[in-house]
């Protein structure tokens, strides 16, 4: 499904976008704006694993969870 928006550009952001996405701007804005969802998800996980990683609460319950993990397993 596809959507119109308007939106304003100053002169040099218009003008790079005419220059960058050739006859299709459309598809150059949809791509940018992708790739940043990309990065943005990427910089929200590497900070939660940066706080789980900190947790020494949270760190010290998962260890007692790994021990537990095979319990009762045969090796």
């Amino acid at each position: 499904m596809t959507h119109r928006a308007t939106f304003t550009l100053e002169d040099e952001a218009l003008s790079y976008l005419k220059q960058a996405g050739g006859d299709n701007k459309s598809a150059y804005v949809n791509h940018l704006l992708l790739q940043e969802k990309k990065r943005s998800l990427k910089k929200a996980i590497l900070q939660a694993n940066q706080e789980e990683a900190e947790d020494t609460v949270y760190q010290k319950e998962l260890s007692e969870w790994d021990e537990t993990l095979a319990d009762g397993l045969e090796p």
